[in-house]
């Protein structure tokens, strides 16, 4: 789901809030050691997502909020701020390249660079804390 959030909405904070749980309390960022990413560099996204991105001559750059039951991708475009809301269930990262991860959800992706190792961390503990909070498979009883 893309979403413009400029402007402070209640449906629209209501829409992400079911989607991917309230957000973490302040107890809880500082025991996960943060929720937030390093500034992404953008390499290539999906054609909607390209589409906004192309109005605006600036570097395309992008940010990962992590939240209980998914993630947010935030980015600008003008003056506008726009989010991918993608849960976890919905969710696919890729690491193809040696320096590029590609993250999914239904026909959006967003691929950027990985570059530095606060990046590679930051992927990890999304993808670590994707599997401990998973709802356990019939195959695991």
């Amino acid at each position: 789901m893309l979403l413009n959030v400029s402007h402070h909405d209640k449906d629209v904070s209501r829409k992400i809030d079911e989607e991917l749980g309230k957000p973490f309390t302040l107890k809880e960022r500082w025991k996960m050691n943060g929720i937030g990413s390093p500034k992404l560099f953008i390499t290539q996204t999906s054609v909607e997502i390209h589409n906004l991105l192309i109005l605006d001559n600036n570097t395309s750059v992008c940010n990962i909020e992590l939240r209980p039951k998914g993630i947010i991708v935030g980015f600008r475009s003008r003056l506008e701020s726009y989010a991918l809301i993608i849960p976890f269930y919905k969710l696919t990262i890729y690491k193809g390249d040696a320096a590029v991860y590609s993250i999914y959800r239904d026909h959006y992706f967003i691929k950027v660079k990985s570059d530095t190792k606060a990046i590679q961390k930051f992927f990890k503990k999304i993808l670590d804390y994707k599997a401990d909070n998973a709802p356990t498979s019939i195959a695991d009883l």
